[in-house]
């Protein structure tokens, strides 16, 4: 089993010894038990370059309506 250091404040420190306490059981346990319960709610899937920026689509403007299909716009472009 892999160690994981995390920083936490006191009042949570003191939260957490208190649900070990009364769950009979260690903090790595309860930890472990809270980590795995609040990863079962997330859907572990990978998301497309679309779904992360989706914000970003459109967010720009060339002002000029037939820039993909109008071959005058191409003139000179890449040289």
């Amino acid at each position: 089993m892999t160690t994981l250091t995390l920083k936490v404040p006191e009042e949570l420190l003191a939260k957490l010894d208190e649900a070990a306490r009364l769950d009979r059981t260690s903090r790595s346990e309860l930890c472990r038990k809270a980590l795995e319960a609040r990863l079962k709610k997330t859907p572990m899937r990978r998301r497309s370059l679309l779904e992360l920026s989706r914000d970003l689509c459109g967010a720009g403007s060339s002002g000029i309506k037939d820039l993909s299909s109008n071959k005058k716009h191409l003139e000179g472009f890449g040289q």
